[in-house]
């Protein structure tokens, strides 16, 4: 009787043990979450110029994404409510989704299928896309004139694949960072720096002698990333875009961050 005893207290330990975890591994609701905090914790970059980059004389981060995630913040929870950022790299983002450390990501993150399969991502908020950096003196215009040309690269970017497909006669140098390859343009080793528009853009920003010509030549958009299910979340932080889109305020951040590019066109951004 005392062994029986015993096993029986053991099974509903474990029975209710089991409820108890059941209740607790339920999957938490991102946006009731956020509405009742009133905080949203946002994964950023801090070392992109002009999206995401730590000022020295502030010491917080500063761009275009901090700014329009802070206007998301208060259209989606209200003027008094808090946008907090945590600073994300390509390889910590989506884990520290997984791990609830932050609600969604703004961190110039490109929209693909393999993504797509571990986040949820709102529509595209910017068209990011390959494009060219030269001299002002070059004569390059686009991108079938990299063609016999040198064109300088970031190796794990995808940026040799697509000049590979549109230019296929040029010659391709790659260099271990952005600082490394605009380095070899000063110096001429090339005759062209290809990579996301929006670096080239926050490279110009510092750099005088140089333009972005051509336009984008393939479209990789950015969107927000939240974890996957969070549909609630998803589709506030879609009705919140569109509503700063249709009130000016996207177009205002877009010439506010982007407006004084040698070459870019913030035409090809702004939503009309």
């Amino acid at each position: 009787m005392h062994k029986k005893s015993l096993l029986t207290i053991l099974i509903v330990v474990l029975f209710t043990f089991s409820l108890t975890g059941c209740k607790q591994n339920k999957k938490q609701n991102v946006y009731q979450t956020v509405k009742t905090s009133k905080t949203i914790n946002w994964g950023v970059k801090a070392d992109t110029p002009l999206f995401g980059s730590m000022s020295i004389k502030t010491g917080k981060i500063n761009g275009f994404e901090i700014d329009l995630a802070n206007a998301l913040t208060h259209e989606m929870l209200g003027k008094n409510a808090k946008a907090n950022f945590v600073t994300t790299t390509a390889n910590t983002k989506i884990q520290l989704l997984k791990n609830k450390n932050i609600d969604a990501v703004i961190a110039a993150m490109t929209i693909t299928p393999e993504r797509k399969k571990q986040v949820e991502f709102s529509k595209p908020y910017f068209p990011a896309g390959q494009s060219i950096m030269v001299a002002d003196k070059s004569s390059i215009k686009y991108i079938k004139d990299l063609n016999n040309k040198k064109v300088l690269v970031v190796k794990g970017t995808t940026a040799a694949d697509a000049i590979h497909k549109f230019a296929p006669k040029a010659q391709i140098l790659q260099f271990d960072d952005y600082g490394q390859a605009f380095a070899a343009l000063k110096a001429g080793q090339g005759d062209a720096f290809v990579t996301d528009n929006g670096i080239l853009a926050g490279i110009l920003r510092d750099s005088s002698g140089y333009k972005l010509v051509g336009g984008n030549f393939t479209n990789q958009p950015y969107g927000i990333a939240v974890n996957k299910g969070q549909t609630q979340m998803c589709d506030h932080i879609n009705q919140a875009l569109t509503k700063l889109e249709k009130d000016g305020t996207y177009n205002r951040l877009v010439k506010k961050w982007f407006g004084n590019i040698p070459g870019m066109n913030i035409k090809e951004i702004e939503k009309h």
